[in-house]
């Protein structure tokens, strides 16, 4: 485990990276940490990979700051990208889900040279304003401030999510006055324009749920406006549900980002050389 600072607040950020060849950077969801990708399987999927995991500031073992000024998107870009630079990469295929998708979307845009591909897995480019709940339950913020992470995790599963012990074990472990702040800033934050959207030209792989509403078809649409996007359906999984089972994921995800690693400058800098 490697320690990241921020140049920019100072904010640091614990990730890890293994493996040797083109590099993999991916990001968790929100309430979330690193530990997500090796529980349900994506990092054991991706051997042949330099994988780059990291904990989003306000989680993991990340700094959590209790400011909702601090989980602003640029912040949030900064932190992967000062990763990026202690691994020596100069870039990544990005792989994110929910937050990590928006966070994918924002390095896209922001910073096009670190991002080789975008891969997507429930996630959107728009803003959340009054969509949290949606994904979680009705009143998650005040449960988090009154009750804590417990009380996040049964009102999840009280409101008919299914959730499995990796995911449930993450939850349990954030520090609950920073993510009151990070949902904060989450509900707060702007979308990309979809005038954007159509100048990013990077390979993409768009995932969502057929139960995962409004991201299906916030999803398709990106898919549509990105020149060299692709959608790929995930019938029957909601937003909860998007992540596992892997296999199915897997299945289109490792050849995508195989077909557009291999002799791409993704291989000359994964080794510092940038």
């Amino acid at each position: 485990m490697t320690t990241a600072t921020n140049p920019f607040d100072g904010t640091t950020v614990e990730f890890d990276a293994s493996g040797e060849g083109p590099a993999v950077v991916l990001l968790h969801g929100s309430a979330l940490s690193r530990a997500i990708w090796r529980g349900l399987g994506y990092v054991r999927a991706l051997e042949g990979f330099r994988v780059v995991r990291l904990d989003l500031r306000g989680h993991g073992r990340s700094e959590k700051p209790h400011d909702p000024a601090a989980y602003s998107m640029p912040l949030v870009v900064g932190d992967v990208l000062a990763v990026l630079d202690a691994a020596g990469v100069g870039a990544a295929h990005v792989v994110g889900y929910s937050f990590g998708s928006r966070v994918g979307f924002a390095l896209a845009s922001g910073a096009p040279d670190r991002v080789a591909s975008l891969s997507t897995l429930g996630g959107t480019y728009r803003s959340q304003r009054g969509e949290v709940e949606k994904v979680f339950f009705p009143g998650y913020l005040d449960a988090i401030r009154s009750g804590g992470m417990a009380a996040f995790a049964e009102g999840f599963q009280a409101a008919g999510n299914v959730l499995d012990p990796s995911t449930r074990a993450a939850f349990l472990a954030n520090d609950a006055e920073a993510l009151a702040a990070y949902f904060e800033a989450t509900e707060a934050g702007e979308g990309l324009p979809e005038s954007v959207l159509g100048q990013l030209t990077l390979p993409a792989l768009l995932f969502a749920g057929t139960l995962d509403v409004p991201r299906l078809e916030q999803s398709k649409r990106a898919a549509e406006l990105m020149p060299n996007a692709r959608f790929v359906e995930l019938p029957g999984r909601t937003h909860a549900s998007t992540l596992a089972p892997a296999e199915p994921i897997l299945e289109e995800l490792v050849p995508f980002l195989r077909a557009n690693a291999w002799g791409s400058r993704t291989w000359r800098t994964s080794f510092g050389q940038h």
